[in-house]
């Protein structure tokens, strides 16, 4: 057990048991993300040999609900390099979010009522296991995409002011 004092580094190692396997980037530009959810994900075995080596894509990945089950559509994760064609995965095929019930039903409810998108934004390793944390997101105008990179822009700027002083 941990004591009070430690805290700072039982975070560390939580954190660095996290580890990023594909990341969309491109979501958190086309899309506002009002909140994250942290899921499972039902692989077969070579899917999960594909994502521990690197292989998935998200960029044109979303999630749907149906029949009261989360599923995530257009998610590419390669076959694997060393498994036989008859043991191999199709590489797009539509997988289950592992979500609560609760948490299925909130989603749902915020997409019905407000015209909202769910969006892959990462797979990740968190202890054994692998994660997807999908993201409830509204789309972006191009006005809206012009003013956020000129935000970065200028926050980059005053960094690199201060770091001259």
């Amino acid at each position: 057990m941990a004591k009070a004092g430690n805290k700072k580094s039982t975070k560390a190692a939580r954190d660095a048991a996290k580890r990023l396997f594909a990341d969309n980037r491109f979501a958190r530009h086309q899309y506002e993300i009002l909140e994250t959810l942290e899921t499972g994900i039902q692989l077969v075995g070579t899917e999960v040999k594909s994502i521990r080596a690197g292989h998935a894509n998200l960029r044109d990945g979303f999630c749907l609900i149906r029949k009261g089950e989360l599923l995530l559509h257009n998610v590419h994760i390669s076959p694997h390099s060393h498994a036989g064609k008859y043991f191999n995965h199709d590489p797009l095929r539509i997988r289950k979010l592992l979500a609560h019930r609760k948490e299925i039903n909130k989603l749902r409810l915020q997409l019905d009522k407000k015209g909202l998108t769910l969006i892959p934004l990462n797979i990740h390793l968190q202890g054994s296991w692998i994660k997807v944390t999908i993201g409830l997101g509204k789309g972006r105008k191009l006005h809206d995409k012009r003013q956020e990179e000129k935000k970065k822009q200028a926050n980059r700027d005053m960094k690199a002011a201060l770091a001259r002083y």
